[in-house]
């Protein structure tokens, strides 16, 4: 398969502040690719650079042959771009906007009315096409926001955090035009969220993106397999390195450290580490992460090892194998915090 995107060391910067940091990714024709990280990680500045909407600061983006700042007019043709911010005329009909929208791409005619009909079926307001805009839910809005997007049949197509605020019927409306995009028409499509289920339902690959970098990237089985059976997240009054080598040593155990964001550098970890084995107050607890290869085997090695070792547990948690657990275990903080 072909590439139909190509990002290489996209950067943009507000002054000295890096909103995007030497972002790199490639999506494969036909592909579900997920952009997935909290508000503020830059996935919108990422998809605002990609599509024309901002120019990057450094790096650049390919959309089939064309590069977004050279070849600007080509490449847009080839994408279709759905942003989170509602693009609409209220007090037109979803019929009328898109008829507007379909004639800025140089649609007219029999060409125009099926485009359309069809994006109107894609996103099923069929029914609902002929009122205003400003009757509509905002699930409704959102639905005639993709539409939009989609009414040029573009080759690419850019989600932007498309379900937020959506009432329930209207998510699941919206999966299932992604899903029968991809697969009925094969359209490549990039998904942007801080929602891990919806990426878990819809992406073939994901791009974890933090504080303006993209931490990793890979099928989502892979992401998972990366912390094993699971995690166990236990609260201890002291730690030392000796103990961490020896949780890690059990059966069952892939691994064992103190709980904290792997973007932290070596200096910065240490520090923290020394703070855990100098001497702590009653009120203090230090959270030791295990990676398990199997988690309830390891929680029973875990709990005899420290009550044959005199050591207090003072919090136990058990995090399941998903793309939460991933992103709590390479950042040390949740999605949505």
């Amino acid at each position: 398969m072909s590439a139909i995107l190509e990002v290489k060391n996209l950067e943009k910067k507000f002054g000295d502040f890096a909103a995007v940091k030497s972002i790199n990714f490639a999506v494969e024709e036909g592909e579900v690719f997920g952009l997935l990280g909290p508000n503020g990680a830059g996935k919108t500045t990422t998809i605002s650079m990609a599509t024309g909407v901002m120019e990057p600061s450094s790096g650049s983006v390919h959309i089939g042959n064309y590069d977004i700042v050279t070849d600007p007019k080509e490449a847009k043709r080839l994408t279709g771009l759905v942003p989170q911010d509602l693009a609409l005329y209220p007090t037109l009909s979803a019929r009328t906007n898109l008829t507007f929208f379909g004639k800025i791409y140089g649609l007219h005619g029999k060409d125009l009315k099926e485009r359309v009909d069809d994006v109107l079926h894609i996103v099923a307001l069929t029914d609902r096409a002929d009122e205003p805009i400003a009757k509509y839910s905002g699930g409704m809005k959102r639905r005639v926001n993709i539409a939009a997007g989609l009414v040029h049949q573009p080759r690419l197509l850019f989600l932007d955090e498309p379900t937020v605020g959506v009432d329930p019927q209207s998510r699941n409306q919206i999966f299932e035009s992604v899903m029968r995009l991809n697969k009925e028409r094969g359209m490549s499509i990039i998904y942007t969220s801080h929602y891990m289920e919806e990426v878990e339902l819809l992406c073939n690959r994901v791009a974890i993106v933090d504080e303006g970098k993209i931490i990793a990237i890979d099928t989502i089985k892979n992401l998972i397999g990366m912390i094993g059976g699971g995690v166990v997240q236990v609260g201890l009054p002291f730690v030392d390195r000796q103990l961490l080598q020896s949780l890690a040593m059990l059966p069952a155990v892939k691994d064992a450290c103190l709980d904290a964001p792997m973007s932290l550098d070596v200096r910065e970890r240490e520090a923290l580490f020394d703070a855990a084995e100098g001497e702590a107050s009653a009120a203090d607890v230090f959270v030791v992460k295990i990676l398990t290869k199997n988690t309830q085997q390891a929680i029973v090695n875990v709990i005899e090892y420290l009550g044959e070792n005199d050591l207090s547990i003072q919090s136990l948690n058990i995090l399941e194998p998903n793309l939460e657990t991933v992103f709590l275990h390479l950042t040390g903080k949740k999605l949505r915090e």
